[in-house]
């Protein structure tokens, strides 16, 4: 149970529906990041919030999970690669907990992808960069090739 004490809908707008980004390369930073047990309980992952700071997505927050705690070791693989493309990045090459590489601006590459269990489409971060890779101006405006979402192509 939580003390609601003081909220009022009546001078609150209501958050909307957030459709997927398209798929593009967007300027974001770090803002939140938590380790948490998989579903399983067999192992951990970090779950990273990432903020877009520019263009007309600025605000929208992206989400990636890296399995660095998992009895699957491709999946801890995969998950130490993003995680080291994440802090060359950032330019924190040897963390030693994961509050440093927040607030730090880097390139997310994201795309769009359809969900197996649902059909609907999602977001879903596919790359990182430093934000000199990305040209002044550009950022979330100059989506890749496959970038108009899959239900409003012809």
């Amino acid at each position: 149970m939580a003390d609601l004490r003081g909220f009022d809908a009546n001078h609150v707008e209501p958050t909307s529906d957030f459709d997927p980004i398209p798929a593009g390369k967007y300027l974001a930073v770090i803002t939140e990041s938590e380790m948490k047990p998989n579903k399983a309980n067999t192992g951990h992952f970090l779950q990273l919030t990432f903020q877009i700071v520019e263009g007309p997505y600025k605000n929208r927050y992206l989400w990636a999970r890296l399995n660095l705690d998992n009895p699957n070791a491709t999946a801890v693989q995969i998950a130490r690669a993003e995680l080291s493309a994440i802090c060359r990045a950032v330019g924190v090459l040897a963390p030693n907990d994961s509050v440093e590489l927040h607030n730090l601006p880097l390139v997310i590459s994201v795309k769009c992808k359809k969900r197996d269990d649902t059909g609907e489409i999602t977001n879903e971060i596919k790359g990182y960069t430093k934000k000199e890779a990305l040209q002044p101006g550009t950022a979330g405006t100059q989506p890749s090739a496959n970038s108009t979402p899959p239900w409003r192509r012809n």
